[in-house]
């Protein structure tokens, strides 16, 4: 069984690389879908815990599915809770996707929950599926800890006040939140949109991480490039378009695809 260990250091190395990779959001509790999208090709999921009803246990069960079929999931939450991270990645999370990241402090403390010391603030346990329950000696731990830690993912939802680039140093990815970004600017004309998106990209480039961030469709994807870390709808989003499609082309004309 690859390790999550494994899983994070192949993901992280693919985008220091500059190779695209694509995943999806899960909104929904059944692990079938994890599986579906490890057999389907996904580079990863993100299992979300801020737009949606799944709780911590429904998350902890999407993280072990994903982890036993050598996907990488990661989190998305809405706020730095250190007791919930540190038991996401005992589960075996890939990483974290923080929400609505604005401050240098709140990238700071997203880094603190997620490492531990001297270069975090995470509590260590070796009681748990990762550290083997047991097995992993405490050194032996902290160095693969160390040499693959959790990928870090801050979304850009907003105009930022402080430097982009200082905002988003230590992370792995900038990831733009078109649809919130678009109502946080008073739903701008397109081009408006895309100087916003630009400038995030370019804060990006500055503080060496990659670029991704959210499409409706795979079409829609390429209005992101270039992009790093793409996530394409979300599990329940495509259910429900493929259920759509049952009824006839013109039934639901005027559905809006949704947002992250």
């Amino acid at each position: 069984m690859t390790s999550v260990h494994d899983t994070r250091r192949a993901l992280r190395s693919r985008l220091a690389d500059g190779e695209p990779v694509t995943g999806t959001f899960v909104k929904l509790g059944s692990c079938d879908v994890v599986e579906l999208a490890a057999a389907a090709g996904l580079d990863f999921v993100v299992v979300d815990l801020e737009h949606s009803v799944l709780d911590e246990r429904d998350a902890v069960a999407l993280v072990r599915t994903a982890d036993l079929c050598g996907l990488a999931a990661l989190v998305r939450l809405p706020a730095v809770q250190p007791g919930l991270i540190a038991r996401l990645l005992e589960s075996g999370a890939a990483g974290i996707q923080l929400s609505t990241l604005r401050t240098v402090a709140e990238s700071r403390q997203l880094r603190a929950a997620c490492r531990f010391a001297p270069e975090g603030e995470r509590s260590i346990s070796l009681a748990n599926r990762v550290a083997g329950f047991g097995a992993s000696a405490l050194a032996d731990f902290l160095d693969q800890e160390a040499a693959a830690p959790p990928l870090l993912v801050g979304q850009i939802e907003t105009l930022v006040a402080e430097p982009l680039d200082e905002v988003l140093r230590g992370l792995d990815v900038a990831f733009v939140g078109t649809t919130d970004l678009s109502v946080s600017l008073g739903l701008p004309a397109a081009d408006t949109l895309d100087r916003a998106v630009d400038s995030i990209r370019e804060g990006a480039e500055s503080a060496g991480v990659a670029f991704g961030g959210w499409a409706a469709t795979p079409a829609a994807a390429a209005a992101l490039a270039p992009a790093d870390y793409v996530v394409v709808g979300s599990d329940l989003q495509l259910l429900a378009t493929g259920l759509r499609s049952l009824a006839g082309p013109t039934a639901h004309a005027n559905d809006n695809p949704g947002g992250t």
